[in-house]
């Protein structure tokens, strides 16, 4: 599954990709020599380092992001006065993604065949009312309606009552749907729901899975019972995301839609489907508005009547957007992770040393090479963190005999605090962001992340933050490869933080009962 992500948050694009290709291994010779570290508002001195900043000529430089930004409310009749119409939804394959500069999925096509509709009903011929298409966090999808940042909220959202009184929802896009549990290789085996009293389980706090959760736990109070501990996962994680982690034992089990599992029927081989345990039934997906907007409502749901999941036009669009993914490795496979515990205290060491925290260090060395130290790209990467000899000798590293794992993972962490410090030292204060950006540069060069801070700057997105920002002119003008990396890592390096979370708190337990 390739995820949005984000999840990842996320989220992942088309193919799964190697982190030893040629192209980081030759970003890595850029920036070992010592390409000038700028900053994003800087102009004539970044032009010199990177041409082209920005490619598109000045009449053409993404009028839509303008409008994104701008907040507005009303009905249709505003939205036609402006000639935009925001679709709010979350970056994740299948649903909304770019393939380089394309935009592709079941919600983009969905809505360039209503943008169609539209505009045919208009008569307007040349003069286009267009559809913009905004992806955000989950948990940003409702604020961001509300505050007039979107108009419709396009993202598998069901219809709850916490969020009917919110906002306004359209007539069903989806046949009715069961929120049910999976489970995979990392599981306990539970004979029913009740065997969920006292176990931990992982959920976005935004979605409708927690308010099942909670309802539950009541029950359990009720009987005397120990309530399920819930655990917030990153909003970033889509469905699609935790169905995968469940799958590679990267979490035990997870909550889902159950029709989310029927898309995924045969992809997933470790998956098990326990429709038995039930959270919620009955169900249905729907497409959200703003409340006070009758006309918006009334052309939704004409459209919804005609494309929805079950008309001819639904089903194909549904069918074309589930079977070509990717899917993460498995970060906590038996040997995978014997490995990591292996060479823990050097990541931690290092990790330590520079700053960087050794979790995501050691998930990105589990991305560029399963954390095998004889692991050699056919561009001369070496290691356990595929780092060109050059660049480790190089004066920004200045480490050799890195075809031994310890140096070679302190050259690998030595080297990202290096991309970390002199191409986002104004980022000091958000740790998390320098260093997903770092490990863009890392794989795609620093020039090459200057030129998409810049890209993304002028288009109205936050040049300082990876996910749904310098990551969608990433996809666009890169592709995959990059946006796969950090979201891989990423995930690894949650499924890492999970485990040495659990860990934690199975030793204190263990250590309060004398053992």
């Amino acid at each position: 599954m390739k995820v949005a992500t984000r999840l990842i948050g996320l989220v992942m694009i088309l193919v799964c990709i190697s982190a030893c290709g040629e192209s980081a291994t030759e970003d890595q010779a850029e920036a070992a020599g010592e390409t000038p570290a700028v900053q994003v508002g800087e102009s004539s001195s970044v032009e010199l380092v990177v041409a082209e900043a920005v490619d598109l000529p000045e009449e053409e430089a993404l009028p839509e992001v303008y409008s994104m930004i701008e907040a507005r409310t009303g009905d249709l009749d505003i939205m036609k006065e402006h000639r935009t119409i925001r679709v709010l939804t979350v970056y994740s394959v299948g649903r909304y993604y770019l393939d380089g500069p394309a935009e592709k999925g079941l919600v983009y096509e969905m809505f360039k065949r209503f943008e169609n509709d539209l505009n045919k009903n208009l008569k307007t011929k040349h003069i286009r009312t267009h559809l913009v298409f905004i992806p955000v966090a989950r948990n940003q999808l409702i604020p961001a309606l509300l505050e007039g940042r979107g108009d419709i909220v396009a993202a598998g959202l069901s219809i709850t009552p916490e969020r009917q009184e919110l906002v306004d929802f359209t007539d069903p896009v989806s046949k009715p749907v069961t929120e049910i549990f999976v489970t995979g290789p990392a599981a306990e085996k539970l004979a029913s729901i009740d065997d969920l009293s006292g176990k931990t389980v992982h959920v976005r706090e935004s979605s409708s899975y927690r308010e099942s959760l909670d309802d539950l736990n009541q029950r359990f109070l009720s009987e005397g019972k120990a309530p399920v501990v819930i655990e917030p996962i990153s909003e970033l994680l889509e469905d699609d995301d935790l169905i995968e982690m469940v799958n590679s034992g990267l979490l035990p089990w997870a909550i889902v839609d159950s029709y989310k599992t029927q898309l995924w029927d045969g992809v997933f081989k470790n998956l098990v489907v326990r429709d038995d345990i039930v959270f919620r039934s009955g169900a249905r997906i729907a497409w959200a508005f703003r409340k006070g907007s009758p006309k918006l409502e009334a052309t939704l749901n004409k459209f919804v009547k005609k494309n929805r999941q079950g008309t001819l036009i639904g089903n194909v669009l549904t069918n074309r957007y589930v079977r070509d993914f990717d899917w993460a490795a498995n970060a906590l496979d038996k040997d995978h992770y014997a490995r990591f515990q292996e060479l823990e205290g050097i990541f931690q060491a290092y990790g330590e040393q520079y700053g960087v925290n050794y979790l995501i260090a050691a998930a990105q060395g589990y991305q560029e090479s399963q954390l095998d130290q004889k692991v050699r790209s056919g561009a001369g990467a070496v290691g356990v963190m595929q780092l060109l000899p050059s660049t480790a000798a190089g004066s920004s590293v200045g480490i050799k005999n890195i075809d031994q794992v310890d140096p070679n993972i302190h050259a690998g962490i030595k080297y990202l605090d290096y991309l970390r410090t002199r191409y986002f030292s104004e980022l000091e204060d958000d740790k998390l962001n320098q260093t997903l950006l770092a490990l863009a540069a890392y794989n795609a060069g620093p020039s090459r992340m200057i030129n998409m801070r810049r890209k993304a700057k002028n288009a109205g997105y936050d040049p300082d933050v990876w996910f749904d920002n310098v990551e969608m002119i990433a996809a666009k003008d890169i592709g995959a490869e990059t946006v796969q990396y950090v979201a891989n890592i990423y995930k690894y390096y949650i499924a890492y933080r999970l485990t040495a979370e659990q860990e934690s708190r199975r030793d204190a337990a263990r250590k309060k009962a004398g053992i």
